[in-house]
């Protein structure tokens, strides 16, 4: 008969490989948190609408009746997608808790 009661060099290399892949779940999930998806694309086409804004003609401005209307989304792009990065770093993502074996 073969005494199980010792950990097998195996069983220790799947419960290290488990660990490693849980560890790495919890990185993604919070690497591709929406917020920080949709923040930083509101950010960077907030920055390409500002610059647009800035750089607005006269023509473009008589358009929509002496207001630039891309400056201001732009800017509101830059808030919002700001924000959004605020929120992310006040409220970080917290990885569920990991999932307990029972020993039946």
């Amino acid at each position: 008969m073969s005494d199980n009661s010792t950990p097998k060099p195996a069983a220790q290399q799947v419960a290290k490989d488990v660990e490693e892949l849980e560890r790495r779940s919890q990185t993604a999930a919070r690497l591709f948190d929406v917020r920080r998806i949709i923040g930083g694309l509101f950010v960077v086409y907030g920055v390409i609408v500002t610059i647009a804004g800035i750089f607005a003609s006269d023509e473009d401005l008589k358009k929509a009746q002496d207001i630039n209307i891309n400056l201001w989304t732009g800017l509101a792009m830059l808030a919002l997608g700001l924000a959004f990065l605020l929120w992310l770093r006040l409220s970080p993502t917290i990885p569920p808790p990991p999932v307990e074996e029972s020993d039946e």
